[in-house]
């Protein structure tokens, strides 16, 4: 059958509801963990004695490791199945864990951040993919629509869970707490998770697409981060050595016989397109939000690590909501309808931010990100929703690695611009820091903007499945 259908309901089942909550706890860890270390950068500076240019990279190292990771989900779950990969991925974030705890030197810290984000950026993309196997093309919407939201919620609930454990124990303590998360999860995976084949048609490791994109990722993240530092050297060098990287890639994903890493050609075919566009902008605008947010609070408005979170809280029981009204709905409703007014919540959600120059009242804030968290549960799952039931059951670990490291790409990429803004109206607006930050949250408003204009280019309904 062909065309655009609505497909009929299928019930989401017990079963299918506990694999969801399994997989999504390996979620849950790994996004939590790119912000649960942020708010014990001061306490890690002084037990290393380090400079904060140092001790940055402790976050850096984690973000670039993921960055590096996400494109090689699609083949190790074709290679290996998707379910072995998952608790592999699993085993691989829970050892990078203990040896982050065990670290006696911010450089060693820093290598184990990276075989921590290693695992961390499998986790996601192969989960995401798996459970859309086990749920099948007319019930993906609504699961993935709770799955959806735990990137959402991380950054909110990373600095409340960071502070509290700073609060009654050592920094060890920021990585130990993964250990009982991520052995829960992998004991139920292994009894209730099913397995998945590998992919019947063996294809080879794709080196020089690997060689070219990871590295030329995170040779472009680095570049942004250190134009937000001011040295200008390592930035140009870093930039044009990323783009150069990617270009060469695209490149080499068009002219290969073999399967590429990621496919090129499947950014030009729709609905992948406009919904790539719009989950890479709507990571900028995410991420980037939610490194300005804390930031703000804490030196424009004086507030504690655990202050700031309380404040950020809204937008993560926005989400929340978010995510019941898109459960319940996402059959019912056009899911480019849900997705435009999603990014019209976000952009008004974001509108109060662009005024912080003139004291904007808490409570005006709270409101806002309630708004903004609701806005983002209505993108992100029927986005994936819209590409996920339109491929075959086989290509779903590659679609999904690409699309996460779409929005993985626009959180590390927005985050490095803003930063940069930021840094440059810190300069021109001197001790005015409100205004500072008013004006780089107009670069966030562009974000949103930009991320509607693409999906006004999306189906308005889903294809059914022959």
């Amino acid at each position: 059958m062909s065309g655009d259908t609505v497909p009929p309901v299928e019930r989401v089942d017990r079963h299918l509801l506990r694999v969801a909550f399994i997989l999504v706890l390996g979620t849950f860890m790994a996004t939590l963990d790119a912000t649960i270390v942020s708010v014990g950068i001061d306490t890690l500076t002084d037990e290393f004695d380090a400079s904060v240019a140092e001790i940055q990279w402790v976050t850096t190292a984690y973000l670039l490791a993921v960055v590096g990771a996400v494109p090689a989900s699609g083949w190790l779950a074709d290679r290996f199945g998707g379910k072995r990969t998952w608790l592999a991925a699993v085993g691989v974030f829970l050892l990078g864990s203990v040896l982050c705890a065990l670290a006696w030197s911010v450089t060693s810290l820093i290598v184990f951040r990276v075989v921590q984000g290693l695992g961390g950026g499998l986790l996601p993309a192969t989960g995401q993919a798996l459970l859309a196997r086990v749920a099948g093309p007319n019930r993906t919407g609504r699961v993935i629509s709770v799955v959806a939201v735990v990137p959402l919620l991380s950054p909110v609930f990373g600095p409340l869970v960071g502070g509290s454990v700073l609060a009654v124990g050592t920094w060890p303590w920021l990585f130990l707490i993964n250990l009982p998360i991520g052995l829960v999860a992998a004991l139920l995976a292994r009894r209730y998770v099913p397995a998945v084949p590998p992919s019947t048609r063996r294809t080879a490791f794709d080196l020089r697409g690997a060689a070219l994109l990871s590295p030329g990722l995170a040779v472009l993240v680095y570049g942004l981060t250190e134009v937000a530092h001011g040295r200008t050297l390592p930035a140009a060098v870093g930039v044009t050595a990323g783009l150069a990287m990617l270009a060469g890639f695209t490149v080499h994903g068009l002219r290969t016989r073999a399967t590429p890493l990621v496919d090129p050609r499947l950014f030009a075919r729709p609905p992948f397109g406009a919904a790539a566009l719009a989950l890479l902008v709507l990571g900028a605008s995410v991420f980037g939000t939610m490194f300005l947010l804390p930031l703000y609070f804490q030196t424009g408005r004086g507030l504690s690590a655990w202050e700031a979170g309380l404040l950020l809280a809204p937008q993560g029981l926005g989400a929340a909501a978010g995510s019941v009204l898109v459960n319940r709905t996402i059959d019912k409703v056009a899911p480019r309808t849900l997705v435009v007014t999603g990014i019209v919540l976000i952009l008004a959600g974001t509108v109060p931010f662009t005024q912080l120059g003139h004291e904007v009242p808490d409570t005006v804030i709270a409101v806002a990100l309630a708004v903004r968290g609701l806005g983002m549960a209505m993108v992100g799952a029927p986005v994936m929703n819209i590409v996920y039931s339109r491929i075959e059951p086989e290509q779903l670990p590659r679609a999904s690695g690409a699309l996460n490291l779409l929005n993985t790409v626009g959180g590390s990429l927005g985050t490095a611009a803003l930063a940069v803004v930021l840094q440059n109206r810190l300069s021109a607006r001197g001790p005015d820091i409100s205004s500072a930050f008013a004006d780089t949250f107009w670069w966030v408003l562009g974000f949103c903007l930009i991320a509607a204009a693409g999906a006004t280019r999306l189906p308005r309904t889903r294809a059914r499945k022959a």
